[in-house]
């Protein structure tokens, strides 16, 4: 394992916690580069040959009907997804990401990293559901989609997420053993999150180098 000082943080989230906007606000305060969803299938499509569209239909959403067949079809040794070949090439664009300081948002990034060996500073954001609806029929994606029709996609979409983790990590997204801080966006103001991860993050990063 590398002895360098922590330098990569990996934001996991629940659908509609504020994942994207608390790791903005969080790269705006560390002066860090920041790699989403767009950035990182931009990244992928480039070096895998993938469609972004293919990328963005089957990166970190799974269904768990895809998940099993995903898994019985593995059993032959001559099988392999499209799933499997994007996390794959996901997997290699993340670590090359990871040899210089950023923040990683989501795509198993902190399981990825503490599996290579490397320093990281792993956080999960997650909130009640009447906060994560309330913030998902904000989002653009979900332009048009109330009520239940809105519950139903967003339960799709949590289901996907899940799944998807579970299936390349063989952990609970949520199994807070697997974090170094764990936030309830529901009753912590994004703001007050943001500034806390900056917080614990030079916390660990001066106790560490005092530990040298």
């Amino acid at each position: 394992m590398s002895d360098r000082n922590v330098s990569v943080i990996t934001i996991s989230r629940e659908y509609g916690a504020f994942g994207r906007t608390i790791a903005q606000k969080v790269a705006d305060l560390l002066s860090l580069p920041l790699y989403g969803r767009d950035e990182i299938i931009k990244k992928v499509a480039k070096e895998s040959g993938y469609s972004e569209d293919d990328i963005r239909k089957e990166s970190e959403q799974m269904s768990r009907g895809a998940r099993w067949m995903n898994a019985f079809l593995n059993n032959a040794a001559v099988y392999s997804s499209s799933y499997d070949e994007i996390f794959k090439a996901q997997r290699e664009v993340i670590l090359e990401l990871a040899q210089s300081p950023c923040i990683i948002l989501g795509r198993c990034g902190g399981h990825l990293l503490r599996e290579e060996g490397i320093p990281g500073f792993h956080v999960f954001l997650f909130a009640d559901r009447k906060t994560r609806l309330a913030r998902a029929a904000q989002l653009p994606e979900n332009q048009g989609h109330t009520g239940k029709d809105l519950e139903r996609l967003i339960n799709k979409r949590e289901e996907g997420r899940e799944n998807y983790y579970r299936q390349y990590t063989g952990c609970s997204m949520g199994d807070t053993r697997n974090y170094h801080l764990s936030l309830d966006t529901g009753r912590i103001p994004v703001d007050v999150c943001a500034q806390m991860i900056v917080t614990a993050v030079r916390a660990k990063t001066s106790a560490e180098s005092e530990q040298r």
